[in-house]
């Protein structure tokens, strides 16, 4: 009577283990198949955030383009006849248009490297994550088989125990 009741236990916390099982296995596999998703929507920001770079520096420069032009053609023979008299090379607006120039595209260029860096850091992050996920995993098999096996050795334990009493009592 007591091995069908410890049977019907033990069935019980089988099945109730398995469905448990059964539902990880279903949420991580749920999980798996949001994988492309997350990647596309990383994949969309890096780009989107490259674009609009690029498209603000366009913008910029077409602008700093038509501002220069519209002032060179008012102010260059003014300042081009004070250079010449008071200035040297360094102060005619063409070479500050060209240091202007430089200064933008590095602008641009210092956004795409922070953008770049970002985009390094939010990986070695993953990579760290991963490997933190598979020493978890690690771990827990080791647990899973301690625990097993501390569990035997009380059952173990118990038995020889009461082999021993119910030796003890016949004599």
């Amino acid at each position: 009577m007591a091995s069908n009741k410890e049977e019907k236990n033990r069935e019980r916390v089988n099945i109730a283990l398995d469905e448990t099982k059964s539902t990880v296995r279903k949420t991580t596999d749920e999980a798996v198949k949001e994988i492309p998703r997350f990647t596309k929507a990383v994949n969309e920001y890096q780009q989107e955030t490259i674009q609009a770079t690029k498209d603000i520096a366009d913008s910029f420069l077409e602008s700093q383009k038509e501002v220069i032009h519209s002032m060179q053609s008012l102010w260059v023979p003014y300042i081009e006849n004070v250079q010449n008299s008071y200035l040297s090379y360094w102060g005619s607006p063409q070479r500050v248009t060209e240091n202007y120039a430089r200064a933008v595209s590095n602008i641009t260029d210092s956004t795409i490297v922070a953008t770049r860096l970002a985009n390094n850091a939010v990986f070695a992050s993953m990579d760290a994550w991963k490997n933190s996920i598979q020493h978890a995993r690690d771990n827990t098999k080791e647990f899973s088989r301690l625990n097993a096996n501390v569990a035997n050795t009380f059952v173990n334990a118990a038995r020889d125990n009461l082999r021993n009493f119910s030796r003890e009592g016949r004599e």
